[in-house]
């Protein structure tokens, strides 16, 4: 009788004293918790290499011009590591001798592990928006990302699979020198070819690389439309196009993309935007009343059984039925910081050396680091040029006179050895939903869309397990990953390495 009392009193003391010490973490003990789990990360970064590495560690190039774009990887400012050797400048797109439109590019050989057969290209979208972001936020070997206190290195870079080269393009962008003149796709593919024609004679030894195109927003149009040029004029450029990576692309119609996943994006994550009962109802009313809410529960099927129709027959969405203006104005209202390019961030906005955190621009006193003089000194860039992430000036004078990209994605999907779209799950300005859509509308090698589901979890990363979702038919595959926002490289960096891995055939299986 006396055990059983004292096994009672035992357990009734445990229930008091448990709760408060599991609510108890010291920060030595948080700080020695998340040391260990980035030891974890940093021992997948020692792993993440392809397998026929050549342990190269530099190009050297025989054109006398090429050191007048070399740059020293120990005289970078604010970064205290050596980054290695580099090359940056401007380049001429055509070889016009009264050529003034010129590109700026930054590039860097693979690192020690990486593979001399390859080339991989880089832009960010906007229209307008600098690939120089993508190089130090996303995949290039040193990252300033949202909130560090100085560069670092980037374990997760590109340049440790192969030479990576990232270009500010169109005209009009970042350091690029010229008047904008596009009119379409057409006229932006033209111009990127002639860069790269006057890129490969200054850097020959580049010359029959393994090409592959990269990038992600309104690169969903640039990189398609690029590759189609490159397939269907063969002869201009002497590389050998083996595929492309668009992620969180710009592909289809805004209603599909944006406006008819709206709702059910903020139903998904409804915990993280806190938005009240009246406004949910008010919402879904909307939503349900323009055919939005169960669009994709209805039309997409497995395999498609035809063409989708467009909501409310306007590809833009019509005036009533524009939610997606709507959820981003009193989601702000609740959380100041709300970011549609990754909607789990909180207040205090992010510091952010190129001045773009979030969803706009924040006030700084010192000058963004691409402005920075020593910095343009140090890259060859025009040091009477002011640089913003994203441009002020219309790279597309008159728009974009292209229809969506999905008009020309099933040549080039065909065409590539490998094809990859990839979506960050909390990305709210493209939204995951209408990419599936988009894809499930689209035919090539003979068929329309995927004909079997995509399986939920079936993403797995290595070291990491599950991180999304991961389906491949006919030489494309799409990459949905979890925890991850518009700009995938930078917010899941060792998901977008293992993805590229994929992309290059270092990897059998996604």
């Amino acid at each position: 009788m006396l055990a059983r009392l004292w096994t009672l009193v035992s357990a009734a003391l445990l229930l008091q004293v448990l709760p408060a010490q599991a609510r108890m973490m010291s920060k030595a003990d948080m700080q020695a918790h998340q040391a260990a789990a980035f030891q974890r990360f940093s021992t997948l970064a020692a792993s993440a290499r392809p397998q026929s590495s050549t342990g190269v560690k530099n190009i050297t190039f025989s054109n006398p011009k090429a050191s007048e774009f070399y740059v020293d990887g120990t005289s970078i400012p604010e970064v205290d590591f050596d980054v290695g050797p580099s090359w940056a400048g401007l380049m001429p797109i055509s070889g016009a001798a009264n050529e003034t439109r010129k590109l700026f590019f930054w590039f860097f050989p693979p690192g020690p592990q990486g593979s001399l057969d390859d080339l991989v290209f880089w832009t960010n979208g906007g229209p307008g928006c600098s690939s120089l972001e993508g190089l130090l936020q996303e995949n290039g070997p040193f990252s300033w990302s949202f909130g560090q206190a100085k560069p670092t290195q980037n374990q997760f870079s590109w340049t440790n699979l192969s030479s990576v080269l990232w270009v500010e393009q169109p005209v009009g962008t970042g350091f690029s020198q010229g008047v904008p003149n596009i009119q379409n796709e057409t006229d932006l593919a033209k111009q990127f070819v002639g860069f790269m024609q006057q890129f490969l004679e200054v850097f020959s030894e580049l010359k029959g690389k393994n090409f592959y195109l990269t990038g992600e927003s309104y690169a969903g149009m640039y990189v398609p439309y690029i590759t189609d040029f490159i397939y269907e004029n063969p002869g201009m450029l002497d590389l050998n196009t083996k595929g492309f990576w668009i992620s969180d692309p710009s592909i289809g119609f805004d209603v599909i993309q944006e406006e008819m996943p709206a709702f059910n994006f903020v139903k998904k994550y409804q915990n993280v935007f806190s938005l009240n009962e009246t406004f949910m109802a008010h919402i879904q009313n909307i939503s349900d009343s323009c055919g939005y809410t169960n669009y994709s529960e209805t039309f997409v099927t497995f395999p498609p059984k035809g063409l989708m129709p467009v909501p409310g027959n306007s590809t833009e969405g019509t005036r009533d039925c524009r939610l997606w203006d709507q959820i981003f104005e009193a989601t702000s209202i609740v959380n100041p910081a709300f970011n549609i390019y990754r909607v789990f961030d909180t207040w205090p906005i992010l510091w952010d050396v190129l001045g773009f955190p979030g969803s706009f621009e924040q006030a700084q006193t010192l000058p963004l680091y691409f402005d920075r003089t020593d910095v343009k000194q140090a890259i060859h860039a025009p040091v009477n040029v002011t640089w913003n992430e994203c441009s002020d000036v219309r790279v597309f004078p008159h728009g974009d006179g292209s229809p969506p990209s999905f008009t020309v994605l099933p040549n080039i999907i065909e065409k590539s050895e490998r094809a990859v779209i990839v979506h960050g799950l909390g990305d709210f300005i493209l939204i995951s939903e209408g990419t599936r859509v988009v894809i499930q509308n689209i035919t090539w090698n003979g068929l329309q869309g995927f004909q079997t589901p995509i399986e939920e979890d079936s993403f797995i990363v290595d070291g990491m397990g599950a991180l999304g979702n991961v389906h491949s038919e006919r030489g494309l595959t799409y990459f949905e990953v979890a925890l991850s926002g518009h700009m995938v490289p930078q917010f899941s960096p060792r998901a977008a390495f293992q993805i590229m891995e994929f992309l290059m055939g270092f990897r059998d299986t996604p």
